[in-house]
């Protein structure tokens, strides 16, 4: 087996995949691509190659990537402009010779009519690697258990109330942590070409219920509020964030727009992530976490 390049490696999801990917394969066999190659300086000393790789510097990157012969291209996360990133560095890993790449899309992805802006950069991103004459493995992870455990409940036990316009759709929320394990797993096996897979966890959660769980293991009330698109748009205006992607301020105090919230979970709410999938298991050999083990991990960092 070649050479495996992770993108994004100081990120949490590729910092995760390196130190995973670590258990499986010898040091020198990993390159590991960040806009800030200082902060991999531990995998470098482990004999890690660290490079410098800026996906909007495309002239450089085919350098970055000289040697690899697996990509796991973690998607980025500019809304919006982030096809022309994924692009740039999909057009490298065939100039440098890579040979596969798997990708960490969305679940629902390519589903007729889905609303969620999300989906449709990891679609174009999508159809994009297929066209390359890459061999390609599509990771549609679902909502992560990480993000429901920090970002949307301590603000909700903070305030004691959370707007919510996803009503009783159904979401199979999953562990960020096999997330990284099904993709290393696809790394570092076959049997997976021309492959998408959905990446659930093992129950589907009403974002409602999953807010009840975080109440009743804090011990503090949460008073779900259900609201419309607009009125999800609303509560965003009053954080101060902007509505479109085109409208974020680059490098600004929220790097995100709300229509990728508010239409997630416009598409929560008409069934467009109500899917299940054995895929973890399948892939890495073991069960997915559950929503109350992942709150488990992280409830010491929830409000008194």
């Amino acid at each position: 087996m070649g050479k495996i390049v992770v993108s994004g490696a100081s990120g949490a999801f590729g910092g995760a995949a390196a130190e995973l990917l670590l258990q499986h394969v010898a040091a020198e066999d990993l390159i590991l691509l960040s806009r800030t190659p200082d902060n991999l300086a531990h995998f470098a000393a482990r004999g890690a190659a660290v490079r410098r790789a800026d996906f909007d510097d495309p002239a450089s990157l085919p350098t970055a990537m000289a040697g690899g012969e697996r990509l796991l291209l973690i998607s980025t996360v500019r809304v919006g402009s982030r096809v022309e990133q994924h692009t740039a560095a999909v057009e490298a890993a065939v100039a440098a010779g890579v040979r596969q790449v798997a990708y960490t899309s969305i679940l629902g992805c390519g589903a007729p009519n889905n609303p969620s802006v999300e989906q449709f950069d990891h679609l174009a991103t999508e159809r994009m690697i297929e066209a390359s004459g890459l061999v390609w493995t599509h990771l549609r992870n679902s909502l992560y258990a990480e993000a429901v455990a920090t970002a949307m409940a301590i603000p909700a036990l903070l305030a004691g109330h959370k707007p919510e316009n996803a009503g009783r759709g159904r979401v199979p929320i999953v562990s960020r942590d096999d997330c990284v394990a099904i993709a290393v797993g696809v790394l570092t096996q076959d049997g997976h070409a021309n492959t998408a897979y959905d990446v659930t966890g093992p129950e589907l959660w009403a974002l409602p219920d999953a807010m009840a769980l975080v109440s009743d293991m804090a011990g503090k009330p949460i008073v779900v509020e259900p609201v419309d698109d607009e009125g999800m748009y609303a509560y965003f205006d009053s954080l101060g964030v902007a509505r479109k992607a085109s409208d974020v301020v680059p490098d600004g105090p929220i790097p995100w727009a709300s229509e990728g919230m508010v239409t997630f979970g416009q598409s929560i709410r008409e069934g467009f992530m109500d899917v299940q999938s054995d895929a973890v298991e399948r892939v890495t050999g073991r069960k997915p976490r559950t929503l109350r083990s992942v709150c488990e991990q992280y409830r010491g960092a929830w409000p008194a």
